[in-house]
């Protein structure tokens, strides 16, 4: 039977990942200096401002300031004709420390908060997700490409994109609709536009999975000049779909930027990635689906359930193979995946997951899920 699967990404520019990349970089800065910072970094976008705030424990000296401006001149937002400008924005500083209640089950390596979180890995492409937030995402970074490198010079940062797959009995077919919107100059004309984008970005990307009866979708509305933030306000933490894997799969609800990996939900998500893609790339099932769940001043998760589709190897066993060979605690998944580095500001644009360049991607336990096959 035939189905259409969908998702959407979003580039660099996108107000909401702006806030997501400053609460990032903040993290990383911290822990440049400080491997043991605690933060919890939050950020709001609105018009002419930037609000950091939330908790940070540090001994790291950050310029806050400098950063956040930094994050938005990196993006492209350096002119008032773009919409927002780094040198004329202004960012208030709103920071406490951390909890000491949180922090006293912190320090001795306990979680600090009940979490519960779902992770997943499919067999579907070489990235092991999910094709259509797959294709979305790729769409996105190449629409940042051509527009930093200057092959469509009238684009401007805030974009997003939509991606619709079409599968028959679980196998992908084809690409049905593709769905653009970015950011313009006033000067160029939508057929310039809809052409551009057309060929530069989707046919240079999706060339092997469009067709004659592929929908295009490209602004759609005809305009798109005047940055979201002129009326709305945007937040760190508000693409968690587009964090994970579009849709596919359950999803917990908490989000990633800003974080350092003393929060289980980051930390523990990117340990369940990192199983999930491992035990699907041992060839023992088409889709894995995990869930650990965490309670305050407890070490080891309350709870481990793997889903798999497909397996060729009982439930009960990979569980077992699991526990006997993962601690799970938070500080053991911290030191397994060498977490104390300031890695995180990439993360935050275009994907946490499918990435080659990230330790909770790297496939070393294959082998040990293979032995139980």
């Amino acid at each position: 039977m035939k189905h259409y699967i969908s998702a959407e990404s979003v580039t660099a520019g996108h107000p909401d990942k702006m806030c997501d990349q400053i609460s990032d970089a903040i993290l990383d800065a911290c822990l440049k200096e400080d491997p043991n910072s605690r933060v919890a970094c939050e950020c709001l976008v609105t018009t002419g401002t930037i609000v950091v705030s939330w908790e940070i424990t540090t001994n790291a000296w950050v310029n806050f300031q400098d950063i956040a401006r930094d994050v938005v001149r990196n993006i492209g937002y350096d002119s008032l004709e773009a919409g927002f400008s780094a040198d004329d924005v202004s960012v208030q500083i709103l920071i406490n420390s951390q909890s000491p209640d949180i922090a006293q089950w912190v320090d001795t390596g306990w979680a600090g908060d009940q979490w519960i979180m779902f992770w997943y890995a499919s067999n579907e492409n070489e990235a092991y997700m999910p094709t259509p937030i797959y294709l979305a995402h790729k769409l996105a970074r190449k629409l940042e490409e051509v527009r930093k490198n200057g092959t469509l010079p009238y684009l401007q940062p805030d974009g997003k994109t939509q991606v619709s797959c079409e599968y028959e009995d679980g196998k992908l077919l084809r690409i049905a609709t593709v769905v653009i919107s970015n950011q313009h100059t006033a000067n160029v004309s939508l057929e310039e536009l809809q052409a551009g984008i057309r060929k530069e970005v989707i046919e240079a990307e999706l060339w092997n999975l469009i067709d004659e009866n592929t929908v295009f979708h490209i602004n759609p509305t005809g305009k798109f000049v005047i940055w979201w933030p002129k009326w709305d306000a945007w937040l760190t933490g508000r693409k968690i779909i587009i964090d994970t894997y579009g849709g596919i799969g359950r999803h917990w609800g908490w989000a990633f930027s800003g974080k350092d990996p003393s929060k289980v939900d980051r930390s523990a998500a990117y340990m369940a990635r990192y199983l999930a893609k491992n035990i699907v790339a041992a060839g023992i099932c088409d889709t894995c689906e995990i869930q650990l769940a965490y309670a305050i001043g407890v070490v080891e998760p309350v709870s481990i359930y793997v889903d798999m589709k497909n397996p060729s190897v009982a439930t009960e066993k990979v569980v077992e193979t699991v526990e006997n060979n993962f601690d799970l605690s938070q500080w053991w998944i911290i030191k397994f995946l060498d977490l104390k580095k300031p890695i995180f500001a990439k993360t935050a644009t275009y994907w946490h997951f499918g990435r080659d360049d990230v330790s909770w991607e790297e496939l070393n336990s294959v082998e040990l899920f293979q032995s139980i096959a």
